[in-house]
């Protein structure tokens, strides 16, 4: 959904490096994480300050290959190497499909995945996945467990402006994000994580040390880039050019978007959709509902399995099981190309009971 901008913005982000830049492995010895380059480091902290999602002063910065590779370094961090039995980690339903698989891929001795947070009752220490504002639902997101021995991860992909209101900057011992929710560079394979404690951000660096030896100069350099253009956009305080900047052309896009999407819902009458509640946003400047990444589609109408029903009808989306939910949902993609996207919300709008009743029964 992001190129048209980037497109838009010329040779503005275009960097040059030469084939004798980047060759160590090192980017600052002086730093605990000795592989995170100080340019990258400098524009995340300003990102933060102007949009006001996150604090930055007295945390420290982990770069990663992504925020995937940052969730494992978490958790290598949160668990204690000589424990009798692994941590426990944990997530509130519906969660990110992600982290079951990626917890336990490796059938770690220090931690397994324990389901959904709702249903925790073991004693001990455990790790709480927080992803606020929540994929798939888009929801905002609290510790559900509350209980001593916890060690929280905020996973904080999408608290953007495009997304949801920025009501306070997040303040919490260990915060995660992504370029590639960010900025919509994927691309990149570049997140980052605020620690609060320095020993955690050291045993963090000490995985993504082992896992890869650091991480790509050349995509910091590109993305600090990226940030700087976002940012400089933004400063002074009243730039006239900040009404047709990153964050201003996003929100716009993700409103637009979920527009059509309830339009297309409510003219098919087979779907449901949630519904967030509207509250002022401080880098905006103005009250808004969450428009989410992903929409959390509800098959009505009696449908049990909507993503084999999508499926027959050309709409590929994510089955809710796999999201440790009902397969009368799906999550779809809010931030594929318009072509895509367009397609998607007229096929959706084409669909009616009488295609719902024509499903069940072909179903066994």
């Amino acid at each position: 959904m992001y190129e048209r901008f980037w497109q838009q913005m010329g040779d503005i982000t275009t960097i040059v490096i030469s084939g004798w830049q980047s060759m160590s492995y090192f980017s600052d010895v002086k730093n605990l994480c000795w592989f995170l380059e100080p340019e990258f480091a400098k524009q995340i902290i300003r990102l933060h300050k102007i949009v006001g999602n996150a604090v930055t002063d007295n945390y420290y910065i982990v770069v990663g290959t992504g925020s995937t590779q940052l969730f494992q370094a978490a958790l290598y961090a949160l668990s204690p190497p000589n424990a009798s039995e692994p941590m426990s980690v944990v997530s509130a339903a519906p969660f990110y499909s992600s982290y079951p698989s990626v917890t336990d891929f490796l059938k770690s001795g220090l931690y397994k995945w324990a389901g959904d947070a709702n249903n925790f009752n073991k004693d001990g220490p455990y790790i709480e996945l927080v992803t606020s504002p929540n994929n798939p639902d888009g929801s905002i997101r609290q510790p559900v467990v509350n209980r001593s021995g916890e060690n929280l991860v905020h996973d904080f992909a999408y608290y953007w402006p495009q997304y949801t209101p920025i009501s306070s900057p997040a303040d919490h011992d260990l915060m995660l994000f992504t370029v590639s929710k960010a900025t919509g560079h994927a691309g990149m394979r570049l997140g980052w994580a605020l620690v609060k404690d320095k020993e955690v951000a050291k045993k963090m660096t000490s995985f993504i040390e082992l896992n890869t030896i650091g991480v790509s100069k050349d995509s910091q350099q590109r993305a600090a880039k990226i940030l700087q253009v976002i940012s400089d956009s933004y400063e002074p305080v009243g730039n006239p050019k900040q009404s047709g900047s990153f964050f201003h052309f996003s929100h716009s896009m993700m409103e637009e978007r979920w527009k059509a999407l309830r339009s297309a819902a409510k003219q098919s009458g087979l779907f449901s959709l949630p519904e967030f509640p509207s509250s002022f946003c401080n880098f905006l400047g103005q009250a808004f509902g969450s428009q989410p990444a992903f929409a959390w589609l509800k098959c009505e109408g009696g449908i049990e399995d909507c993503g084999n029903f999508l499926k027959k009808h050309k709409i590929l989306a994510r089955n809710g099981k796999h999201f440790g939910a009902s397969p009368e949902y799906v999550r779809v993609s809010m931030l594929d190309r318009d072509e895509s996207f367009n397609l998607f919300t007229k096929r959706l709008s084409s669909l009616h009971l009488s295609q719902s009743k024509d499903h069940e029964e072909e179903s066994p």
